[in-house]
């Protein structure tokens, strides 16, 4: 199997969540592969340094200022790329909230919501529309969905309330879509990169987690955001008739 991103080259790419993190890392992973990536942030000012430090690759990273529990971002978002930058050939639905430390017994109900529209909801709204310009300009695309080892398993770890529920679903998700294309014809591959533990400020660069989780978090192995980055890039790179339905990446020594 050749594994090459020279397809992508010169490409349009949207990521959301893509002022830290493991959408940072792939915001840098892509521009240097020669692809033109709209980062979609609501820090989109982080996303415009990041930006400034990637002039002179092979590619270039643009900001979007996007709330991804809203809608109509995102539809702007999407509508700004086909009109200044072209089709989108590869969305990277990486945008993810985890939960507040609360048990699910005695959590808010508007921070379920917000877990589920961003984790859920923007990942469908951001899809349906990549899909359909996908659709209109004949684009054999690539949807990547950053999901977790959540979304396979309910890990034994306190406080995750309803995350690894909107995880299960990304799962059901992206099986649902590949059952989708191949019914309509259609040669868009779609991905689901489940990580463990990463280095990110959903974790360890939180700065709102309690003492408890924080010393839990001390107790587990990571990887680094730009450990996924290389995933996704992986199964970008592989052959159109290769498809890399379910990527699974842990740190070593991991317990469950």
């Amino acid at each position: 199997m050749v594994i090459s991103m020279d397809r992508w080259s010169g490409k349009v790419a949207i990521i959301t969540g893509a002022s830290s993190g493991i959408g940072a890392a792939t915001a840098e992973a892509l521009v240097e592969s020669g692809l033109i990536v709209v980062g979609l942030a609501r820090r989109s000012e982080l996303v415009e340094e990041h930006a400034k430090k990637l002039s002179g690759k092979k590619g270039k990273l643009h900001a979007f200022k996007c709330d991804l529990r809203n809608e109509e971002d995102i539809l702007k978002a999407f509508d700004w790329t086909t009109k200044n930058l072209g089709p989108v050939h590869i969305l990277i639905n990486n945008a993810g909230v985890g939960s507040a430390g609360r048990y699910l017994s005695d959590g808010k109900t508007e921070d379920w919501k917000t877990i589920f529209d961003v984790n859920v909801l923007a990942l469908c709204i951001a899809t349906r529309e990549a899909v359909k310009i996908m659709k209109e300009n004949k684009i054999n695309g690539h949807i990547v969905h950053i999901n977790s080892l959540a979304g396979h398993k309910v890990v034994s770890f306190p406080g995750l309330s309803v995350y690894p529920g909107s995880k299960f679903a990304v799962t059901a998700l992206t099986e649902t879509l590949r059952q989708e294309f191949n019914h309509l014809g259609l040669k868009i591959k779609v991905t689901s990169v489940s990580p463990g533990f990463v280095e990110t400020e959903m974790t360890v660069f939180n700065k709102n987690i309690t003492p408890e989780r924080a010393a839990l978090l001390k107790t587990v192995p990571f990887v680094k955001a730009e450990d996924i980055a290389d995933g996704i890039v992986y199964a970008l790179s592989t052959p159109e008739h290769v498809q890399v339905h379910e990527l699974t990446i842990k740190p070593l020594g991991e317990r469950d």
